[in-house]
């Protein structure tokens, strides 16, 4: 099967740009215009430049048409696995408690909770080559019959906890990253004997409704982890993400 036409309007406009051809400002071709070159319909145009919009390659001014949109500098695409960073992966973990708990005014604040709302709260350490080098706390709202399976959080990933529950393309996932001294019981646990900063990473994620649905904190000791992010736009795989059932032009 051939790329699909509303995909191929999207590469070579994204190339043009890309290239330097078509810079910030410039207004891009008219769907009449595209119509005639692809010999495809209005609707199909429509698409490729829909997918050019959402990738922030171009916006719309009514009744003028599409321009090249200035690319924003200052948005970073973050990597982030808890069980694997730029330098080091996790090759054990250890479970130390999955229990049923009330929340507290943080947690009520994070998942939007009232006092008697119950919570699983899942702990667990890291090791790299047998050495502890992160302390990883989950806390995900309480459902009655929603099981929580030893074997199946002991490597999982925080969007994998929930996936039973909620699709993964469905999650919402935001980030805050900080230092912060650890206390007795962290260091208890990464064998830290000194004051060593830890790099301290809360994830929290939200269901299509926006609706938090679990919080996650990992410390890292700093010399175990770094993250790594990029700016760029991303190509259309076509293969991959969009498949086009029986596209008619």
């Amino acid at each position: 099967m051939g790329i699909p036409i509303y995909i191929r309007i999207a590469d070579d406009i994204k190339e043009k740009i890309n290239s330097g051809e078509l810079k910030p400002g410039d207004a891009i071709y008219s769907e009449n215009a595209l119509c005639r070159a692809y010999n495809a319909s209005r609707m199909t145009v429509r698409r490729g430049l829909a997918l050019l919009a959402n990738e922030g390659y171009i916006y719309s001014i009514p009744g003028k048409g599409n321009f090249v949109q200035e690319p924003d500098h200052n948005t970073y695409t973050l990597y982030y696995n808890e069980m694997k960073n730029f330098i080091s992966s996790v090759d054990k973990t250890k479970l130390l408690e999955v229990n049923i708990v009330l929340p507290n005014y943080k947690l009520m604040n994070s998942l939007q909770v009232n006092p008697n709302k119950k919570i699983i709260s899942i702990r667990r350490l890291f090791f790299t080559e047998g050495e502890p080098v992160a302390y990883d706390v989950k806390y995900l709202p309480y459902y009655k019959g929603m099981p929580i399976v030893e074997k199946e959080i002991h490597y999982a990933t925080f969007p994998e906890m929930v996936a039973k529950s909620t699709s993964l393309f469905a999650i919402k996932k935001q980030l805050v990253i900080y230092a912060q001294m650890p206390d007795e019981e962290i260091k208890k646990h990464l064998n830290i004997y000194n004051e060593q900063p830890l790099m301290v990473v809360e994830q929290k994620l939200y269901n299509r409704e926006d609706k938090p649905i679990g919080l996650g904190i990992t410390y890292f000791k700093a010399d175990y982890c770094k993250l790594y992010a990029e700016s760029y736009f991303s190509d259309i795989n076509s293969n991959e993400k969009y498949k086009d059932e029986d596209e008619k032009n």
